[in-house]
């Protein structure tokens, strides 16, 4: 068998349609509107950041994207196909990953165990229980994955003995598991040290070109790092959009976000 592509390889080119689209996107939970017609267009390869303060419809935008909620009107496309219907699966499989800002892990096995288990889960073989053999080529693939997320030498650790900020570099690559087309990542600076803040921003900007994510974040400088655009919300309404250096400019964001607490 020969070995697999590197991760950077293997990653799949994403096409001539956007990304993602959202059109005229509310959710209501009863009466309260947690989204009021959301409009968003993220072009393949494009990083962006979401940000807002707490209640601003942040994470419910991203419930609605990866299908935990469905939106209660409008539509998401993903590179063009219409997936406001589909269950989570459905849209994991089409290539749409995303992390949790609570840390979803088996503490008990490596770090190197985590990730073949998230390769596997996408795979052909995930209903399968036969044990890897040497030349599993998802083995190979978990192990590339160790490296992107600068863990190499934590490869066998167990999860448990990771620091929290390990973690979140172990939740990074298990969402990179399966050449995704997309990633929403939510808060994943939340609870890290300066140094480790450092390290996410490289990993972050040393994935691939081709690959685009959203980021959820409070730390406005981490954000500003990593996104080439920037979307504000503001009682599930989009309040601006702009580059990094316009939104940390603007005099109303200033007023109503920096130095707020974001959730």
């Amino acid at each position: 068998m020969n070995a697999p592509a590197k991760v950077s390889d293997r990653l799949s080119a994403t096409g001539t349609a956007n990304a993602l689209e959202l059109r005229n996107v509310s959710k209501y939970f009863g009466a309260l509107a947690a989204l009021e017609d959301i409009n968003i267009t993220v072009r393949p390869g494009e990083r962006r950041a979401v940000l807002g303060s707490n209640g601003a419809g942040k994470t419910t935008l991203f419930n609605c994207v990866t299908g935990d909620f469905l939106a209660t009107t409008g539509n998401i496309r993903f590179f063009g196909e219409d997936i406001s219907e589909f269950p989570p699966h459905e849209r994991i499989r089409r290539g749409l990953r995303r992390t949790y800002q609570i840390s979803l892990l088996f503490t008990g096995l490596s770090v190197r165990d985590n990730i073949y288990l998230s390769c596997v889960g996408v795979s052909r073989r995930r209903f399968s229980f036969l044990r890897p053999r040497r030349d599993d080529a998802l083995m190979a693939a978990a192990d590339n994955l160790v490296d992107v997320v600068h863990l190499t030498d934590d490869r066998d650790t167990l999860v448990s003995n990771l620091s929290y900020g390990q973690q979140r570099q172990l939740e990074i690559a298990m969402a990179l598991a399966g050449a995704p087309r997309f990633i929403l990542f939510d808060e994943p600076a939340a609870g890290l040290s300066p140094t480790e803040r450092r390290e996410l921003v490289d990993i972050l900007n040393g994935l691939p070109g081709h690959m685009g994510y959203i980021i959820i974040e409070h730390d406005m400088d981490v954000a500003l790092r990593v996104a080439e655009s920037v979307t504000m919300m503001h009682n599930g309404r989009i309040f601006k959009e702009g580059k990094p250096a316009e939104i940390e400019e603007d005099p109303e964001v200033q007023a109503l976000y920096l130095g707020g607490d974001d959730g």
